[in-house]
C-alpha cells in the first residue's frame, strides 16, 4: 500500500512537491488525529514557516501589504510562539516608545565618563612592554599611508581589529575556568563587555562610512591574521598580550583626537549622530558625529586601563581571578 502512494504521489506532476512523511501521514492518519512525525514532521513544519514567511514577505513586496502585515503579526507569530515557546519581547523606552533595536537592550546604554584622563600613558620598562610597544608603532604606519585623513574608514578598520582582544580572552578564561573548576572574578565578563563595546562602535561608525568592496576584504585579512596572531600571544603570555591592547588603546586615542581636529576645522563634515549612537550612549536627540567620537574615544581611554591594569596583575605575579574584574567600567 505504501509503494502504491509513494508512485502514485510522484507520476502525479499536478500536485505540489512535499515530503515522503507529509505523503504518508496525509493517507494514513485521519485529518482530526494529525500530529506530526517524530524527526522528518520538525523539519516540515520548521518548512512550512519558512515558506509563509516567505509568502508574507512576497506579498509586502507586491504591494499587497495591509494584508501581508495581518497576518504577519498574527497567524505567522502566533505559530512560531506557540510551537517554539519562546515569545519575543516587546520593550519600550521611558518615554513609552518601541525600542527597535536587537542588538541591545535598555539597560545595556550608558552615559560616557568624558572626564577621564586621555593622556595617561605606560612607560615600556621591561623588553615585553617595549616589544608590545614597538609593535602597535609598527602597525600605525601602514595604516596612516592606507587611510590618510579618511578617519571615518580608519576608524570602522580600526574596531574590527579591537573588538578581537577581549573575545578571544574572554574565551580563553571561559575554557581555562571550565577546566579548573574555578570561578574567573568576572574577568570573563570584563572581557566580554570590552568586545561588544568595541563592536557597537564598529556598528555605529559604518553609519557614517560605507566601506568600499576592498576595504572590506582588507577587513577580512586582517581580521583573520589579527585573530589568530593574538590567540597565540595570549597563550604564550597574557601580561604580554594585554599590554599590546593598551598600547593599541592609546593608539586609538590618538587616532580619534586627530578626528576631532578634522572636524572642528571643517574638514570632515559634522553630520547628526546615528540613531543606534543616540539610543546606545544616551546622547541628545540632536546629538553630531563630534559627539559620537567624544564618547567613543572615551570608551577607548576605559579600555586603555582596564589593560594595562590586567596586564600589571599577571606582573606582580598573580592571576586575574584574585583582583575583582571591573564589569561595567565605561
Amino acid at each position: 500500500m505504501i509503494t502504491t502512494l509513494l508512485r502514485r504521489s510522484l507520476l502525479d506532476a499536478s500536485k505540489p512537491a512535499t515530503s515522503i512523511n507529509a505523503i504518508l501521514f496525509h493517507q494514513l492518519a485521519p485529518a482530526e488525529n494529525f500530529r506530526a512525525p517524530a524527526m522528518g514532521g520538525l523539519r516540515d513544519f520548521s518548512k512550512m514557516i519558512f515558506e509563509k514567511k516567505k509568502t508574507l514577505e512576497e506579498e509586502k513586496r507586491s504591494g499587497d501589504g495591509e494584508k501581508a502585515n495581518d497576518q504577519g503579526s498574527n497567524k505567522w507569530e502566533q505559530l512560531i510562539v506557540s510551537y517554539w515557546g519562546v515569545k519575543p519581547m516587546k520593550i519600550t523606552k521611558e518615554d513609552g516608545t518601541e525600542w527597535k533595536w536587537t542588538c541591545f537592550r535598555p539597560w545595556e546604554t550608558y552615559k560616557a565618563d568624558l572626564t577621564i584622563d586621555l593622556k595617561k600613558h605606560h612607560v615600556p620598562s621591561t623588553l615585553p612592554d617595549k616589544l608590545a610597544y614597538w609593535m602597535v608603532k609598527s602597525l600605525r604606519w601602514p595604516t596612516d599611508l592606507f587611510f590618510q585623513r579618511r578617519y571615518g574608514c580608519r576608524a570602522m578598520m580600526l574596531e574590527t581589529v579591537a573588538a578581537v582582544p577581549g573575545m578571544v580572552g574572554g574565551m580563553l578564561m571561559h575554557f581555562k575556568s571550565l577546566r579548573r573548576f574555578e570561578q574567573s572574578g568576572g574577568w570573563i565578563k570584563a572581557l566580554l563587555e570590552e568586545a561588544e563595546n568595541e563592536r557597537m562602535h564598529l556598528m555605529t561608525f559604518m553609519e557614517v562610512a560605507k566601506p568600499k568592496w576592498y576595504e572590506r576584504a582588507l577587513v577580512i585579512a586582517v581580521q583573520g591574521v589579527f585573530f589568530n596572531a593574538y590567540l597565540l600571544g595570549y597563550l604564550i603570555s597574557p601580561k604580554f598580550a594585554h599590554r599590546m591592547v593598551g598600547y593599541l588603546e592609546e593608539e586609538a586615542i590618538h587616532s580619534y583626537t586627530e578626528f576631532l581636529k578634522e572636524l572642528d576645522n571643517g574638514n570632515i563634515e559634522n553630520v547628526p549622530a546615528p540613531a543606534i549612537a543616540i539610543d546606545y550612549w544616551r546622547l541628545e536627540a540632536d546629538a553630531t558625529l563630534r559627539d559620537v567620537v567624544m564618547v567613543v574615544r572615551a570608551d577607548e581611554a576605559h579600555h586603555r586601563d582596564v589593560n594595562h591594569y590586567a596586564s600589571d596583575i599577571h606582573y606582580q605575579g598573580h592571576e586575574l581571578k584574585e583582583a575583582p574584574a571591573p564589569i561595567g567600567y565605561h
